[in-house]
């Protein structure tokens, strides 16, 4: 049996996807969603669906019950009053479960910057539950991209209407990038293989080496039009975040990690790409997807 978390959210519902299309795929899955009205036709009638936050413990327990793999992912909270209390609340429970009900291996989705990153807001927590799980002795992969080509996507008006698009990072540095799909595609691949043992990090680093302006010639070439890049100050960042209704820890982990990527530098050109699990460029996820997203 494979649990999945989040199973509407951008990642979590393109590893469900990718366990359905497999041969023999839809015997043996079921899902943790708050709100199943969210979840497909096609989800309802393949899938077990247990109803809560994957945070309940007793939600987890139900889900996993009989469950010998999980995909993991611990959803973004912008309200939550603590960045590190938000992931230790899902965190706490999967090592509970982990401990009395016999999973046996998690994929669980996480960061670049092992060893690297310091005060780095979300990332920080992000490695931090790697550890938690990882000293459970649970066989583990920790997948690791570093920054996600989806996150433009919210910026898919700024760039119709207004021909730009905003990062709180250097223009001219190197930001290694990786699209959802080859994440969704990995976590598919490593739940349907019950053969892999012990606790490693699985990095996901797509082949570009471009930096931010790199990045806006790329969208420009494929939306034929100008586009630019504006790069935010981390305070600014914050302030934004907040202005979303963020709560005051969630928008400072987001401006801590900001500063962290732009100082320590763990998304840029010092990571070698990862074409056997990310093999997606940025011309091609920008004509898949950004430009439809765009011209919608």
């Amino acid at each position: 049996m494979i649990v999945i978390t989040a199973p509407t959210g951008q990642i979590g519902r393109q590893v469900l996807d990718r366990l359905l299309d497999a041969p023999d795929g839809t015997a043996g899955i079921r899902v943790i969603a708050r709100d199943p009205a969210r979840l497909s036709a096609r989800v309802h009638e393949h899938v077990e669906v247990v109803r809560g936050s994957h945070a309940d413990p007793a939600v987890l327990k139900e889900a996993c019950a009989g469950a010998d793999r999980l995909f993991w992912l611990v959803p973004p909270t912008p309200t939550a009053a603590s960045v590190e209390g938000h992931f230790r609340d899902f965190t706490e429970p999967l090592r509970e479960v982990i401990g009395r009900q016999g999973v046996e291996r998690v994929v669980g989705v996480s960061t670049l910057g092992r060893g690297v990153a310091k005060n780095a807001g979300q990332i920080s927590a992000s490695l931090a539950m790697d550890e938690a799980i990882a000293a459970t002795g649970v066989h583990y992969r920790a997948l690791c991209p570093p920054f996600l080509m989806e996150n433009l996507l919210g910026q898919a008006e700024s760039i119709r209407n207004a021909g730009v698009f905003f990062l709180a990072l250097a223009e001219d540095r190197a930001l290694r990038t990786c699209a959802t799909r080859d994440i969704a595609a990995t976590a598919a691949r490593l739940l349907l293989d019950g053969s892999w043992t012990g606790q490693d990090d699985v990095p996901l680093v797509g082949p570009d080496d471009l930096s931010p302006e790199g990045m806006a010639g790329v969208v420009s070439e494929v939306l034929d039009r100008p586009v630019r890049v504006q790069r935010t100050s981390s305070a600014d960042y914050k302030a934004t975040a907040l202005r979303f209704g963020a709560s005051e820890a969630w928008a400072q982990g987001l401006a801590d990690m900001a500063e962290a990527l732009n100082d320590q530098g763990f998304y840029g050109a010092v990571e070698p790409s990862t074409p056997e699990s990310a093999p997606t460029g940025f011309r091609q996820w920008c004509e898949d997807v950004l430009r439809p997203a765009v011209l919608a």
